[in-house]
């Protein structure tokens, strides 16, 4: 039974980390992208991938996550003083100064409005103590959210290599970095502004920045979203949308190089709209379980009760996607066992994939029959006022 156990929770680690892809007919055709992903969203379940899980650069779409990073680990009224290393990245930058200081938010502005690479590393090193340090940050954050086929060397995504591998992504990792930053009210109003103007602390220097994500004027409901490009990873873009109660992110790599720029606008509403014209909310699964008792064998009980907190969930479904419960539970177990153990799954399954487990807990607790118990019912039974009588 624990070697069940352990099954059961494998197939649960696998189910979270990977996100199983849905097999539809009518799915998006021609895309420029050589890897692109659509993603619900609230589930975090994959909609439709092209090669989701190859592992590639990613541009400036990295600075999703350095942002994320900084607003979780940062006071955006901190101080920042700019470096030697930060005023030398290349283009596109905001021409800091070595010396200069200025405040976290603002820079965070420049990072994502105009996708400054100064202003990336000066907050890095910030945060961070240093560029090192804060990939360390970038790395532990998307592990923490299960991106175990991503990693970050540098916090402006500038095509960089070192001993451990190249500075890199899948899709579907970019996609479930994505959902964590829509859950960030700072993330969606930074990316979201328009436009911002600060100055230099000591007011030496004034800037205004302008939001470069045109998608946000692309489609009605447009969320967020980051584009990238270098010449290792070509046209990147990460976006999410929020229309008729559907919320779906868009993630296309290698969208085509100098002079495509398009391609990856094309392909992101391409993507877009094959979620929100396919794609309805259906509610699926049980509210409440009624599990048959175990057998316990050799057992001070008979039996014992099993409960599973399962719960009804909303999902995308398109049409002819089927939907199945499966509970992987043992009809009687050894004695002993103990109120909490674990011992089966209630499996739900979408088109067949496994798409959520609820563990099964016992109840109750039921020892070993042993010489004292015996001893304890012979006597409860065959004289019931007990000893001493």
């Amino acid at each position: 039974m624990k070697k069940n156990i352990k099954t059961y929770l494998g197939i649960f680690l696998s189910v979270l980390l990977l996100g199983l892809p849905v097999q539809a007919e009518g799915e998006p055709e021609d895309l420029y992208a050589r890897s692109a992903v659509l993603m619900d969203a609230d589930t975090g379940r994959i909609l439709f991938e092209k090669n989701g899980s190859e592992q590639m650069p990613m541009a400036s779409t990295t600075k999703i996550m350095t942002l994320l990073v900084t607003l979780e680990n940062a006071d955006l009224e901190g101080t920042v003083q700019v470096s030697a290393y930060a005023a030398s990245m290349p283009k596109v930058r905001l021409n800091l100064q070595e010396g200069e200081t200025y405040r976290l938010k603002d820079l965070c502005y420049s990072l994502m409005l105009e996708s400054h690479n100064d202003s990336a590393v000066a907050i890095a090193e910030h945060v961070g103590g240093s560029v090192e340090g804060f990939a360390s940050m970038m790395n532990q954050k998307a592990r923490d959210l299960g991106c175990y086929h991503s990693y970050f060397i540098t916090p402006n995504g500038l095509d960089a290599e070192d001993e451990y591998g190249k500075h890199s992504i899948t899709a579907k990792d970019l996609a479930r970095i994505m959902r964590c930053c829509m859950q960030n009210e700072e993330f969606l109003s930074i990316t979201r502004q328009p436009s911002w103007s600060f100055s230099s602390l000591d007011g030496s220097r004034s800037f205004t920045v302008n939001n470069k994500n045109a998608f946000l004027n692309m489609m009605e409901g447009a969320l967020t979203g980051k584009t990238g490009f270098t010449n290792g990873a070509g046209y990147c873009y990460v976006g999410a949308l929020e229309r008729e109660g559907k919320r779906l992110i868009a993630v296309v790599l290698a969208c085509g190089w100098p002079n495509n720029r398009t391609w990856k606008w094309s392909d992101t509403k391409k993507l877009m709209s094959y979620g929100i014209e396919n794609f309805h909310k259906k509610t699926v699964g049980e509210e409440k379980l009624e599990l048959e008792p175990v057998r316990i064998l050799d057992g001070q009980t008979a039996s014992v009760r099993a409960s599973a907190d399962v719960r009804t969930e909303q999902v995308l479904l398109k049409e002819g996607d089927t939907f199945q419960m499966d509970v992987l539970k043992p009809d009687a177990l050894p004695a002993p066992v103990q109120k909490g153990e674990l011992v089966g799954t209630v499996i739900y399954y979408l088109n067949g994939e496994i798409f959520d487990l609820f563990p099964i807990y016992i109840e109750d607790d039921s020892l070993m029959i042993d010489y004292e118990w015996c001893l304890e019912q012979i006597v409860c039974r065959w004289i019931p006022d007990g000893p001493g009588l």
